[in-house]
């Protein structure tokens, strides 16, 4: 018995038992019923509840060749920032039907290549990929040969494409003007070691307006690590050489970090070192003091993402899409106003 009991319930056991043919119940389970009389109808989903008969997803795959999934690569699946990001892909997608492949590459060229082609080995409709991908010309290759959509959150995409403009540039200067304006020259940037190219437009909007004022900053003052907490807590003593005011973390993982190797160092923020950190994390609200950033909506780009590639997915042909998001400056305690020396 215990045998029966762990063998999948398949089609033919449910045809077998409702007296009709395979096809019968496939096309019934598919929402073809019109065909059919209506007692047989009643009798097929009355027994597929009765039997508990999931219907094999491998097998409709092949049928549709679409396995209603949508691949989905992170960089990072513990930063905050992307589980709101994620959030927002599954709402949307699960509103319309579709399942997220939700992948975290670590930004490590390997898995990036072997999650790709479990998606596409798994009949993904399409692919989101936020990923600082090694070799974007060669996933376009990929992709386009097995005829599946793809959107690029963070990077210029090869071929003209859908894209989300999360206006980096534009954050970096917020952030600039708002050190300057609390009278900040002597500054640090503490960044990724590869960036994507949201992080370098983040990068130029910063140090272009810190020029344009009259207080470029040097190269020396723009230190390369890991985007995580343990990134920035490791560059900690890089960007205190030279006393900086204030010090610019390209994301707020990396200012979290600098949090703890600035309390280690012995010294207090703001009163000796000012920090502003990007992307308006919920830990930003529970550090202390709170981080002053730059709010991302991160929960909207994923339903954008999703909303894009799902009707790429319906209409290849569709125009191409270009979103852009509103971000704002969150001001809190972390930055100490020069202006006002005692």
């Amino acid at each position: 018995m215990e045998s029966a009991m762990t063998k999948k319930v398949a089609i033919t056991d449910l045809a077998k038992r409702a007296k009709v043919s395979v096809t019968t119940v496939s096309q019934i389970l598919n929402g073809k019923d019109d065909r059919f009389s209506d007692k047989t109808v009643k009798r097929v989903h009355e027994l597929q509840q009765e039997m508990g008969y999931v219907p094999d997803f491998n097998a409709q795959s092949l049928i549709r060749r679409s396995g209603r999934t949508i691949g989905v690569l992170v960089p990072n699946i513990n930063n905050p920032f992307f589980s709101h990001f994620l959030r927002g892909i599954e709402s949307v997608a699960m509103d319309n039907g579709y399942i997220p492949l939700i992948f975290g590459s670590n930004n490590n060229q390997k898995l990036e290549s072997y999650y790709l082609f479990e998606s596409i080995r798994r009949a993904a409709d399409g692919m989101i990929i936020a990923s600082a991908i090694s070799d974007v010309s060669y996933i376009d290759n990929i992709l386009n040969q097995n005829g599946i959509p793809y959107l690029l959150t963070d990077q210029a995409p090869v071929v003209a494409g859908d894209t989300i403009d999360a206006n980096n540039y534009q954050g970096g200067q917020l952030l600039a003007a708002y050190l300057i304006k609390k009278g900040h020259q002597r500054v640090a940037v503490v960044t990724d070691r590869q960036p994507t190219l949201n992080l370098k437009q983040r990068l130029a909007g910063f140090l272009d307006t810190f020029k344009q004022h009259g207080f470029p900053i040097s190269a020396a003052h723009v230190i390369e690590t890991e985007l995580t907490k343990l990134g920035g807590y490791h560059a900690t003593e890089q960007a205190l050489v030279d006393k900086p005011t204030a010090i610019f973390a390209l994301n707020d993982e990396i200012a979290i970090g600098l949090y703890r190797g600035i309390h280690e160092a012995g010294l207090e923020i703001p009163k000796d070192v000012s920090i502003v950190g990007y992307d308006d994390i919920d830990l930003t609200e529970y550090i202390v003091p709170n981080l002053t950033t730059v709010h991302q909506p991160s929960f909207e780009m994923g339903t954008t993402a999703a909303k894009l590639i799902l009707a790429r997915i319906q209409d290849k042909d569709r125009a191409i899409q270009n979103v852009s998001l509103p971000i704002n400056l969150v001001e809190r305690e972390s930055v100490r106003d020069l202006n006002f020396r005692n």
